[in-house]
């Protein structure tokens, strides 16, 4: 990509000029941008991907969950710590399993899964983008949805999101393009279809909520039931999801019964009625989430956003919804209904989630493919006429975002010391981290790149300059964070109890037992490779009961809970230590992990493969 060539009368102009709606049908993807794109994404998904301890709780259970799916071949059965597990349903799991049979039982096989899919959702989106609007919009569609924190980090944990967001997007270009292609092109649509399925497979109903949702409300708009009837196979493709999704769910009821569908419902209808484990949030959570989340692109959104339902609206007044036959020739995305399915996606899947009383930031992942879909073509929309209306305003709301952040990555150092103290339950030397020189580094680039983006942004003969100046200022700052800020947190506040659980399940058998007390984190079971009795903190009768057993025994806690014990772990003595965790046994270590000290902790190395 060497850059966008300006002219002084009209503007920008793209080096590859947006194809002619009558051209539209069968635009080709450039190689090379392929290749960059294959190339970026797969560097901000991969590096460093093993070298971070799995978060809690969502990375540690559904890691581990893999891992025993993986050690005992049940390949129906999702199980965590031993127990049922039906928080999520097994198509990731089965993700992992192969994972691990490849690259070992490790950090990075857990996350590669949603990496691999991150890198595939970027290029499907450049190629439906490119296909539809030519190779430029595709290419600046696929590095907004790459380029933003959201989907970065969706790609590079061991959760379902990632693998998610690609099976609903896939659906929803698969509708698009069954709906509109002329021909045998109206195959597309069994990807609706089969996309659902294996979303549903990943993330339970959301999987196909989010499709049928943007579906039911683009057809609603443009009055195209009837084509949708004709083209869309609705009875064949219902009988396709059941094919593809049935049987698994089947399965679990035939074998566990109540057991898991009163527990599936708890996780399906429950956490949309009530929130769950304290993830609530007010009925605006989720503007900061996607302004931030997708930010810088998120500047562009209220504006294209705008630009989409004014042609809407004018096209419905004028009567202009087309109503075309099975067999029409019409081109592919013309006129501007691809920035109502846009438009219609995002508000559709942000208010089903906004209803929900559970509330996490990554929920509203699948609507960010739809939100660099609508970016990109009011960007591209900009370039070719500067005289765009609310294009200056985004550059200015751009900047004024990024000149907050840049103050807010300037304080994080003494916020984080000033507030320290209170992370100590979770993590005990909180107060001896130092986050370095990251968040100065990444305040002067933001605060360097506004710079910028006001000078070219706001010039209509250098207007394309900014984006690249936006993209490459947020993939700078999510590296400096990866190769400064992460490692030392990871040392100080994951690592130390997976180190010590690693350490136990070197020299404990199966019929001996490890509790992690006050500090339940899930993890521990991955790295214990075992089962582990969990015990919260203000549990001391269940924690008498597990001492009164016999056999070999060992406690993971942190070291301020040592005072807390009762008598009957008097008999216990410090095996390990490891910035504020400490690992108790009644009989002595056998088998030392590397490194392994019982007094000051050398360097936090990464275990487990």
């Amino acid at each position: 990509m060497s850059g966008w060539e300006t002219n002084g009368h009209t503007g920008p102009s793209l080096i590859h000029e947006e194809p002619s709606h009558q051209a539209m049908e069968r635009t080709s993807p450039q190689p090379i941008q392929l290749v960059l794109l294959l190339l970026l994404s797969s560097l901000l998904f991969f590096l460093s991907l093993g070298s971070m301890g799995l978060t809690d709780r969502d990375e540690g259970r559904n890691a581990e969950a893999g891992r025993e799916m993986f050690a005992s071949g049940d390949l129906i059965t999702p199980t965590f710590n031993g127990e049922l597990r039906v928080a999520k349903p097994v198509f990731v799991y089965w993700l992992m399993t192969l994972s691990y049979h490849l690259f070992g039982v490790n950090e990075f096989a857990a996350r590669a899964p949603s990496a691999l899919f991150g890198v595939a959702l970027i290029v499907m989106h450049y190629l439906f983008l490119t296909r539809l609007r030519g190779p430029t919009v595709g290419l600046f569609g696929a590095l907004m949805l790459l380029l933003n924190i959201e989907m970065l980090a969706l790609g590079r944990m061991a959760i379902t999101d990632s693998v998610l967001i690609f099976f609903t997007t896939l659906s929803l270009y698969g509708f698009w393009l069954g709906l509109h292609e002329p021909g045998r092109g109206r195959h597309w649509i069994w990807a609706f279809y089969a996309g659902m399925a294996l979303a549903t497979l990943t993330k339970g109903p959301v999987g196909f909520a989010v499709p049928l949702i943007t579906a039911l409300l683009y057809l609603a708009a443009t009055r195209q039931w009837l084509t949708f009837w004709k083209r869309g196979a609705p009875l064949s493709g219902t009988l396709l999801f059941l094919m593809l999704a049935g049987p698994w769910y089947a399965a679990m009821f035939m074998v566990h019964g109540d057991a898991y569908s009163s527990q599936a419902k708890v996780h399906t209808v429950g956490r949309f009625l009530a929130p769950m484990e304290g993830h609530g949030g007010g009925w605006w959570f989720y503007f900061p989430v996607l302004l931030l989340g997708f930010y810088p692109w998120s500047a562009f959104l209220p504006a294209g956003f705008y630009r989409a339902y004014q042609s809407w609206r004018e096209s419905r007044l004028a009567g202009g919804h087309r109503h075309e036959s099975p067999e029409s020739e019409e081109p592919l995305g013309s006129g501007n209904e691809l920035e109502w399915f846009a438009g219609l996606w995002i508000v559709g899947v942000f208010i089903f989630f906004t209803l929900s009383s559970t509330r996490l930031p990554h929920y509203i992942g699948p609507l960010f493919p739809a939100c660099a879909l609508l970016a990109a073509l009011y960007w591209a929309q900009g370039l070719k006429d500067p005289s765009t209306k609310g294009l200056r305003g985004s550059i200015h709301f751009m900047m004024g975002i990024g000149y907050l952040l840049a103050i807010g990555f300037a304080s994080l150092p003494s916020l984080y010391h000033k507030f320290s103290g209170k992370m100590t339950k979770e993590f005990p030397l909180a107060a001896q981290f130092d986050l370095g020189i990251g968040p100065y580094v990444g305040a002067t680039i933001v605060v360097v790149a506004m710079g910028l983006i006001g000078y070219f942004g706001l010039n209509d003969n250098k207007r394309g300059i900014a984006f690249g100046v936006a993209g490459g200022a947020l993939a700078s700052v999510f590296l400096v964070a990866i190769l400064t800020v992460i490692p030392g947190f990871n040392r100080y506040a994951i690592a130390p109890p997976q180190e010590l659980a690693y350490a136990a399940g070197l020299n404990l058998h199966p019929t001996d037992q490890l509790i992690a007390f006050g500090s339940t984190r899930p993890s521990i079971a991955f790295y214990a490779r075992r089962t582990v009795t969990f015990i919260p903190a203000g549990e001391i009768d269940r924690l008498r009961t597990a001492l009164s057993k016999e056999g070999r025994t060992m406690i993971l806690l942190p070291e301020y809970f040592q005072d807390t014990l009762p008598r009957e772990a008097a008999e216990f003595q410090p095996l390990l230590k490891r910035y504020g965790y400490v690992l108790l046994g009644n009989q002595q270590i056998v088998t030392m992990p590397p490194g392994a000290d019982v007094g000051s902790p050398p360097p936090a190395q990464t275990l487990g493969h």
